[in-house]
């Protein structure tokens, strides 16, 4: 019996180093002085495609800052997107308001780092905040995540989120991004890796990003999050998670629609961290636990299951404040089945699906086709 432990221990060390690392970062996020407001303006970029379920509170919540000196450039391909009457909307309706709408990107294998290049050419600030469409903050927001700059070995500051979902196949995947993922961007800092960046906030200086070559540098990735912070980082710098946690929202009403969403972050994920990324079936402790019942290891399986289970809950509850991740955390291990299962179909194919475009990718993680 001794013996059969080891074949678990890889899993069970896993989701222990878990509960550490929330733990670390409670504790950082706990004590942690008040923001303070850094001397240089922000320029907030912001592509859009499309409408999300919250896409006009978002927008509000970003020009309802508490900050002396930003802007927010909306971005988007066509007058026609339905986003962009969001934006003249929000224009109407907040005349005062330092906002633009910049119609029109540039040629890009990623439509999204294409406007990015365009808004960046007209941002004003000498710091630079990128978010996606969906992405709704506090007054609190840009001081909060622009304050890390000020020290000069934090290249890029990125953001947990919150997921809300609108519908039950929004809300399974919410589990997974809450009790799944969020952990393991939490180990990933604990053990020392310097290069992570989320969609949901990426905040950095201007001047990195000229001396990285620029969003061109990035264009033809389809992770152009990670790839952007993992340039910067390569300046001697390094990536921070911020303890400031975002809200998003998925809106996809079908179960069809949240496993090709999962599947493309498998296959973006698989081709941007290369040979790392088959060792995260350690990760799926569900798989582990059925393993383990299997054999008739009760003791295993009662382990990691109460182990996982713990690491789901203090992630759900303390780290990004979901209730609705909270109300289904005793589900992890399930969920953890689903994900091995993503995790088996990334390999079997190098295309994904964004929004209603079919992308190939190459080993290396750039757009081959369009």
């Amino acid at each position: 019996m001794h013996l059969l432990w080891l074949v678990f221990l890889p899993a069970l060390a896993y989701q222990y180093l878990a509960i550490i690392s929330e733990a670390l970062y409670l504790a950082r996020r706990y004590a942690k002085a008040p923001a303070s407001v850094p001397p240089q303006g922000v320029s907030v970029l912001k592509p859009l495609r499309g409408l999300d379920p919250n896409t006009y509170a978002a927008f509000v919540s970003q020009i309802q800052q508490d900050y002396p000196a930003f802007e927010v450039l909306f971005g988007a391909a066509s007058a026609d997107d339905p986003a962009a009457d969001e934006v003249r909307r929000l224009q109407q309706e907040f005349p005062d308001a330092p906002v633009r709408l910049i119609i029109g990107g540039r040629a890009a294998p990623n439509a999204k780092v294409g406007l990015l290049q365009e808004l960046a050419s007209q941002a004003r600030y000498p710091l630079l905040v990128i978010n996606d469409s969906d992405i709704k903050v506090t007054p609190g927001y840009l001081a909060e995540v622009t304050a890390p700059l000020a020290e000069p070995t934090i290249g890029i500051v990125t953001c947990p989120y919150r997921v809300k979902a609108h519908n039950f196949p929004a809300a399974w995947e919410a589990l997974g991004i809450t009790t799944d993922f969020m952990p393991s961007t939490l180990v990933a800092q604990t053990i020392g890796v310097r290069e992570f960046g989320f969609g949901s906030t990426l905040a950095f200086r201007a001047a990195d990003l000229e001396a990285i070559g620029g969003f061109a540098a990035v264009a033809s990735y389809l992770a152009d999050d990670y790839q952007l912070a993992k340039r910067i980082s390569q300046l001697n710098k390094r990536a921070l998670l911020s303890t400031y946690v975002v809200e998003t929202s998925l809106g996809d009403d079908t179960w069809a629609g949240g496993w090709r969403h999962q599947l493309r972050w498998a296959r973006t994920i698989r081709f941007s961290k290369g040979g790392g990324y088959a060792g995260l079936f350690i990760t799926h402790t569900g798989v582990w636990i059925l393993l383990a019942l299997a054999m008739g290891a009760w003791l295993p399986a009662l382990a990691l299951a109460s182990v996982r289970i713990l690491s789901a809950f203090v992630a759900s509850s303390l780290v990004i404040g979901s209730t609705q991740a909270t109300a289904f955390c005793w589900l992890a291990p399930v969920w953890d089945l689903y994900s091995f299962a993503v995790w088996l179909a990334s390999y079997a194919g190098n295309r994904v699906r964004w929004r209603d475009r079919l992308l190939e990718i190459d080993s290396e993680g750039r757009i081959k086709n369009v």
